[in-house]
């Protein structure tokens, strides 16, 4: 969950490598540092953000080619000389990824001679490349070319990489490689890019190259060939990026997740548009693999998530078994793969990940792949890992999302979600043409809906300040009602670091109640439907404990007002849909309480966008 870049152009690439390592910040911030190639190789690099880098920079460093690195510490604590890059001899490496063997290669590199300096996994790889180049630590004389070394060096990592390095014995190379880590290379005039992320480069060229696992890049002033981890020449498709530079800025928002929660509006249509009608009840998801014998065929649903996509694939549950009759589990990626799941072709396997790369949820996938069952992945990045190992992708139309703490992307997983559901109950015959069209007119009024929060969060944001100093938080709902509150407790945990946790309302009086005192606020989520009045019975369970609760609710509902200390008001919509509306009015709960402790908003500690290791 590092962020790596590099350059190969006419121009000085100091200044380029340290504006896009501005762009990766979100994935991990806590060192970087960069390498400048000319004649011999310049390291910088210094535990902290990318400006205290920029302070130790000397104004007259030059080279043509070089690569950076902001890090999110996984082996060896957040120092300078666990920051990347690492060095040995005259090759410098940046890495994202973990190597599962390091500790074995680092035994016998360190029986070659090799001196290690730091704790990381990745210095073994700088080590190792130098070992098959020249045969030792102390030989001077090549035994084979850069390519070549890093080629077999690479036949021996064990676990995920996404690899940029230079070695000033052939001064106009870089070279990178992906296994299981993003690596995408940018295709501008001239000049060439490889990075974790193309907002890294995207004021630069749209134009972009999506790698390939076991792929290695060979980038050159002259141009960028493509091979695989065999040495063989292989051709790649270009791809134009569509998103404007301006989507990965702040727009003059005080911070990325403000900025992200207002863009729900329209990242919610844009990823729904053109895939349903209202007049007939239909959905149309075309990028759908799978025939409408096997969709009738399905005994069971297994989401697989991490995180804010657990808590996306949690509603699908309720989503998938109410309107398609379908039975539904939703397992977090990091259970899945060490447990013993019960998978037979008739079980669609369904992963969530915004950014495509979880490592967790990758593996788990692929384990169910292996039991020759149906998938489907939703996720926001086009050519991400998830892609190349399901049989369908449905894509969230977010746009980039900078900001740590997922917003839209959540939203749009949850369209995607309910476009699957209706389809999949549409083709079950579990739901008939008039409540599909119910539900499809509800859905096309949401972006407005959300809209109209947006244009009340004064009154969210009132609401915060009066409880941003407490220490503990409880959130709770019912039914489709139960993964908002916990989706609005991690939100609020997340980026405020205000203890706070979420409850199926029902749950209370078996053991959360013996917490609540008249210092725990308690948002209940309270929207019409079938539990309405089950949901009333919890929040007078907590009045009667003293507790404060602030309700979220349908504008209009009166009743709410008399057992509750604050209302915090949606739109009236579908009782089904209502889950959308309510995550709006939770992310702007913990975005101005957040603002109000004067915490890191989008770049909470200990915390980065996305989990690329297990």
């Amino acid at each position: 969950m590092c962020g790596i870049i590099g350059y190969v152009g006419t121009q000085n690439a100091a200044p380029i490598l340290v504006e896009s390592l501005k762009k990766l910040e979100y994935r991990g911030y806590d060192s970087a540092g960069i390498t400048l190639l000319n004649k011999t190789i310049d390291t910088y690099k210094t535990i902290g953000k990318i400006n205290d880098l920029e302070k130790i920079l000397k104004d007259d460093i030059k080279g043509n080619i070089g690569i950076g690195h902001t890090r999110w510490a996984t082996h060896g604590v957040p120092s300078t000389i666990n920051s990347h890059p690492h060095n040995s001899g005259n090759i410098s490496v940046v890495h994202n990824g973990i190597i599962e063997n390091y500790l074995s290669i680092k035994e016998q590199l360190q029986k070659e001679g090799y001196t290690f300096l730091s704790e990381t996994d990745t210095e073994v790889i700088a080590h190792l490349i130098h070992s098959k180049l020249y045969g030792s630590a102390t030989n001077t004389k090549k035994i084979c070319d850069f390519f070549t070394a890093l080629q077999q060096a690479l036949k021996e990592l064990e676990g995920s990489y996404a690899i940029a390095t230079v070695c000033s014995s052939e001064p106009d190379t870089m070279l990178a490689a992906r296994k299981d880590s993003p690596l995408i290379i940018g295709m501008g005039n001239g000049e060439y890019y490889a990075a974790s992320d193309v907002t890294a480069f995207l004021s630069h060229t749209k134009k972009v190259v999506f790698v390939d696992d076991l792929n290695i890049v060979k980038m050159q002033p002259n141009g960028v060939e493509f091979y695989d981890i065999d040495g063989n020449v292989i051709e790649k498709e270009t791809t134009t990026i569509n998103w404007d530079i301006e989507a990965a800025e702040k727009a003059g928002y005080e911070h990325f997740m403000l900025k992200e929660i207002h863009e729900q509006a329209t990242s919610v249509y844009d990823t729904f548009a053109g895939k349903l009608s209202e007049l007939d009840g239909s959905v149309n998801l075309e990028e759908l693999n799978i025939s409408d014998e096997d969709i009738r065929n399905i005994d069971r649903i297994e989401i697989i998530a991490c995180g804010t996509s657990w808590n996306a694939g949690l509603l699908g549950k309720y989503l998938f078994e109410k309107l398609a009759g379908i039975h539904t589990d939703v397992d977090i990626g990091s259970e899945f793969r060490y447990g013993n799941p019960i998978m037979r072709n008739n079980v669609l396997s369904i992963a969530i990940t915004q950014s495509g790369e979880t490592a967790d949820t990758l593996a788990a996938v692929k384990s169910c792949k292996a039991y020759g069952c149906n998938s489907i992945a939703i996720t926001n990045v086009v050519g991400s890992s998830i892609t190349r190992v399901v049989d369908s992708v449905l894509y969230t139309r977010a746009g980039p999302e900078i900001g740590v703490a997922a917003t839209k992307t959540f939203t749009a997983q949850l369209i995607i979600l309910y476009l699957l559901s209706i389809r999949f109950a549409r083709t079950r015959g579990t739901i008939n043409t008039n409540e599909a069209k119910d539900l499809l007119i509800e859905l096309k009024r949401i972006p407005g809906k959300i809209q109209k929060i947006l244009n009340r969060k004064a009154e969210i944001r009132e609401c915060a300040e009066i409880f941003a100093e407490e220490r503990d938080y409880f959130f709770v709902g019912r039914n489709v009602n139960y993964p908002v509150a916990l989706e609005g407790a991690l939100k609020l945990k997340e980026i405020s670091y205000i203890h706070a946790e979420g409850f199926a309302g029902g749950e209370l009086k078996h053991g959360p109640l013996a917490l609540l005192d008249e210092g725990t606020p308690v948002v209940a989520i309270a929207t019409k439907g079938h539990v309405y009045d089950k949901i009333l019975s919890n929040i007078k369970e907590v009045k009667a404990r003293e507790a404060r609760v602030i309700a979220v609710a349908e504008k209009g509902d009166t009743e709410i007002e008399k057992y509750v200390d604050y209302v915090l008001r949606i739109p009236p919509t579908h009782e089904m849909l209502a889950p959308i509306l309510s995550s709006v009015v939770l992310q702007l709960l913990a975005y101005y309480t957040a603002l109000a402790k004067d915490c890191s908003i989008d770049k909470p500690k200990n915390l980065a966008k996305s989990v690329t290791v297990e």
